[in-house]
């Protein structure tokens, strides 16, 4: 399939989103920021993909990745269209190395392009059960601690009062405010929020956008993130399409800068891999 089918197919995917808000089927919203959530280090365009052609999606992988985890492809099943990036090293030519006083350096992997794979979700294998993780479900120890930490390497400063009611949260100008005495749950949400204010509505782009719009995209960003830890935070701003007015550009472009950032707190929040042990 060509790289241009491919581009099409993610087109069509938002336009299929815009339309489907248009005509008052917000469910279609809260199934795209859901799959943020799942696939949060799947670039947007591929998280758009996988949305469109399997919402029901929840862990995708190659043919020969689910054979190395003892699953296999049920007959029959229709793949997922995805993009992948192709890397590899760039072969020197003899004068390249000539110039460089005959020492043939190991080049550095490089990406030059993108080839269309298809993945499978889980759901269209069988086989051995995978390994269960443990899954948070409104506990957010632990996550609530790396958060905090979160703010603070973004240079923002974390206040609590019992004065900014009935408001849980505030921030502006790199501080955070949140109302004192909330539940575990709904204050990570609450920061989560407003640390998506902080991230994508600072300089130009707060000047761009109107309060509707920020207030938006700082909820979906708080769904994604709270969905991808276990966490149950309603449907995420399914007014969408009457901020965006229909306009596919700007919702793209709206829904790129809610991953991004997601992706960036998600990325922060992880866990660390326990230590590994050293050699005997």
């Amino acid at each position: 399939m060509k790289l241009e089918e491919i581009k099409n197919k993610t087109k069509e995917a938002t336009e299929y989103l815009v339309q489907s808000l248009e005509a008052g089927h917000s469910e279609v919203l809260t199934q795209y920021l859901a799959a943020m959530a799942k696939f949060h280090t799947y670039s947007f365009g591929n998280i758009m993909l996988i949305a469109r052609q399997k919402p029901s999606a929840s862990n995708v992988a190659g043919v020969r990745a689910w054979n190395s985890l003892g699953r296999f492809v049920r007959r029959g099943e229709k793949g997922i269209l995805i993009l992948a990036p192709m890397v590899g090293r760039k072969v020197k030519t003899v004068e390249e190395i000539t110039r460089e006083n005959g020492e043939e350096k190991n080049p550095q992997p490089q990406l030059y392009g993108f080839r269309a794979v298809y993945v499978f979700d889980i759901s269209q294998t069988e086989g051995k059960d995978l390994p269960q993780l443990t899954e948070v479900k409104g506990d957010v120890s632990g996550y609530r601690e790396r958060l905090v930490k979160f703010v603070a390497t973004q240079s923002i400063e974390l206040r609590y009062s019992d004065k900014i009611g009935p408001a849980k949260g505030l921030s502006h100008g790199g501080k955070i405010t949140l109302l004192s005495g909330m539940r575990p749950a709904e204050e990570f949400s609450t920061l989560v929020h407003e640390i998506g204010h902080e991230m994508l509505h600072r300089g130009e782009r707060r000047t761009l956008t109107t309060k509707t719009v920020r207030e938006t995209e700082a909820e979906a960003v708080a769904f994604v993130v709270c969905q991808a830890i276990g966490l149950e935070n309603g449907t995420a701003a399914a007014d969408y399409i009457q901020v965006w007015h229909g306009d596919a550009s700007l919702l793209r472009e709206s829904l790129e800068a809610v991953q991004h950032t997601a992706a960036v707190i998600l990325g922060g929040i992880a866990p660390e891999p326990p230590p590994v042990a050293a050699a005997a």
